[in-house]
This record gives structure tokens, C-alpha cells and sequence, in this order.
């Protein structure tokens, strides 16, 4: 593994972490590093096709502790105290890539269009080039299949539903009466000092 000598640090850690986090069977989503006090803060963003548990932020805070604290870390880090943070992307995340839609699948999505219209609708089917979503249909209670293409979507985002469509009556809009249940808030999170 050879670490580059040029670019942000940010740049430089994710080239380094990228094969490392591969190879744990997950995605590196996004580094970001900033000075808090004395201390580097190290906010590493990791995803995976079924998700990304609890334990596995847990091992991979530890892969990744490794890593910043071995030699190629060092080259990068240098000798000041760091805080790491890795975590999940949450439902926060735009879906800018095919993999965030093909995770996306079953869920509700807003999409605001290029040509300054927006589609809400669930993620049925998605491939390299487009997502096929559920939306409503021109009668109440229907539904029809829309495809967009992502060259046509300008953002797009999961949206928060308190009861997913499998979950209750069918309803694409996302709305109920159980208040009780909030589902993907916020990403998984874990810190380590290094």
C-alpha cells in the first residue's frame, strides 16, 4: 500500500483507507478531517449493501485505528493526537451514485428533477443508469411505475417515514398514526481517541 504525498489529508486518508475498508466488505463513503482544539477530528463515513451494524463500526473503528496509527497513518497524520469517528451515512445522505439507490431499495424517495419538478415515490428497481420508483397514481389508492433517468435528477433523498409501506396499510405517503417507531434517523456512530 502506498500512500500519496500530495493532496488534502482528507484525499490522502481515503486513498489509504479506501483498500482497507474494501476489504472489511463495506464501502468508504466520505472522510473528513478537521482541526478541533489540539486534536485532528477524523470523520470517517462507511456504508454496505445490507447496511452497517454496530459491531461492524466497532471492528472497523478498530481496522481503522490501525491503520491511522501505523507508519502510512503516520505519513499522513503526523505525530498530533487525532479523535476518530466513523459512521453510518444515515438517512441524511443524498443518493447521488447507483449503489446509494440499489441500497435505497424499498424505501421512500424524494427526487427534485432537473427541469425544476420533484417525484416522491419508493425505490422498486434501480441499475447503473436509473431507478424504476412506486408512485401515487392519478386516482386515490392507486399506484403506477415511474422511471427516471439519473442524469435527470438534480438531488434525491430517503425520506424519514414513521411506518414503512410493508409495515402498515400500503400508503406511499409515509404518514400514520404510530409515532412510536422512527426508522434510520441518524447514522450509527463511534469514537476512539488515537
Amino acid at each position: 500500500m502506498s500512500t500519496p504525498r500530495t493532496g488534502s489529508p482528507a484525499d490522502r486518508l481515503q486513498a489509504l483507507l479506501e483498500p482497507v475498508v474494501a476489504a472489511t466488505g463495506y464501502d468508504l463513503e466520505t472522510v473528513r478531517v478537521s482541526q478541533v482544539a489540539r486534536r485532528r477530528r477524523v470523520e470517517v463515513v462507511v456504508d454496505g449493501d445490507d447496511g452497517v451494524s454496530l459491531d461492524a463500526v466497532s471492528d472497523l473503528t478498530r481496522v481503522i485505528s490501525d491503520v491511522l496509527d501505523g507508519s502510512e497513518g503516520t505519513v499522513v497524520m503526523g505525530e498530533q493526537p487525532y479523535l476518530l469517528e466513523v459512521s453510518s451515512p444515515g438517512t441524511d445522505r443524498p443518493l447521488t451514485e447507483p449503489k446509494h439507490w440499489r441500497r435505497a431499495k424499498g424505501r421512500l424517495v424524494r427526487t427534485v428533477l432537473k427541469n425544476g419538478g420533484d417525484v416522491t415515490g419508493r425505490v422498486l428497481d434501480s441499475d447503473g443508469d436509473s431507478v424504476l420508483l412506486e408512485v401515487p397514481g392519478k386516482k386515490k389508492g392507486q399506484t403506477e411505475e415511474r422511471r427516471l433517468a439519473y442524469a435527470d435528477v438534480a438531488k434525491a433523498r430517503v425520506e424519514i417515514e414513521f411506518s414503512r409501506k410493508d409495515d402498515e396499510t400500503g400508503d406511499l405517503s409515509g404518514e400514520t398514526d404510530d409515532a412510536d417507531q422512527v426508522d434510520d434517523i441518524e447514522g450509527i456512530d463511534e469514537e476512539e481517541e488515537g
